[in-house]
């Protein structure tokens, strides 16, 4: 059976990889903190018919050899932490990053992620969650009878609040930012969230805006870093290779009527 069948076969189905993480990026072209993803490939291997080096003569070598390679596959999904452009919300409890870093999260089983998602909450306890409730770490609880519209939180995390009474803010806590070594080796596991892995090393805490982490900004939010003009072109790329790999099975496909033609 002609080779050509299953290397154009493999060039089919990583461009259909390509396209479903192109597809990912588009679908979340307007999700809070979101992070596109790059399917990166890479040859698979080659069978050597004949070695480059290879005596010719007594006074002469071969120059080059004759490989013949069996397509491609899928080497990586690459994180592309790119920063996302901040949109105004005029919300007091929603924070965007600008820089290096994450918020840190406690879920539900105790463990924690991070996300770029600022879209904060108060719940009924007074305490800064997410969306789906998972609390901010370190945990930030706000007093009573505070006034909501005095919540104010600086570019270096510090978070005050004025309280019914008192003439003066009362300072209520500290958001810390968490960055890592390599985050493109985090784990991403859905609702905006990322794990650590040994990949991504462990987390480094620090302040906003202090020794390279990110900057905090009250009443903004981070979108989504996807192009909408670039993820069009690399989707016209991946169909136009999946045409052209599915041209080579036909023209394969082709030769090998014609050659078992030959004989009537």
């Amino acid at each position: 059976m002609m080779r050509s069948l299953w290397t154009a076969a493999s060039g089919m189905v990583g461009q259909q990889f390509n396209i479903d993480t192109i597809s990912n990026n588009l679908a979340n072209v307007n999700t809070t903190g979101f992070k596109k993803m790059r399917a990166e490939f890479e040859d698979l291997i080659y069978q050597t018919l004949l070695m480059a080096g290879t005596p010719a003569t007594e006074v002469s070598e071969v120059p080059t050899g004759i490989q013949v390679g069996h397509g491609v596959k899928v080497s990586a999904t690459q994180k592309m932490f790119a920063q996302g452009s901040l949109q105004s919300t005029e919300n007091k409890l929603d924070l965007a990053l600008e820089g290096e870093g994450f918020f840190k999260i406690q879920l539900y089983d105790g463990t924690f992620a991070y996300t770029r998602d600022g879209s904060f909450k108060i719940d009924s306890n007074r305490q800064v969650v997410t969306a789906n409730g998972y609390l901010l770490e370190p945990p930030l609880v706000l007093p009573e009878n505070f006034i909501a519209e005095s919540l104010a939180i600086s570019q270096t995390g510090r978070v005050t609040v004025k309280v019914v009474g008192e003439e003066d803010p009362v300072e209520v806590g500290q958001i810390e930012i968490y960055r890592f070594i390599n985050p493109a080796g985090l784990q991403s596991i859905g609702g905006n969230l990322f794990k650590t892995t040994p990949a991504s090393g462990e987390e480094i805490p620090g302040m906003p805006g202090i020794d390279g982490m990110a900057k905090t900004h009250q009443g903004f939010l981070e979108m989504s870093n996807v192009k909408i003009v670039e993820e069009m072109v690399n989707m016209i790329v991946a169909q136009r290779a999946y045409e052209v790999n599915s041209k080579a099975i036909q023209t394969s496909d082709s030769m090998l009527a014609t050659a078992i033609g030959l004989k009537r």
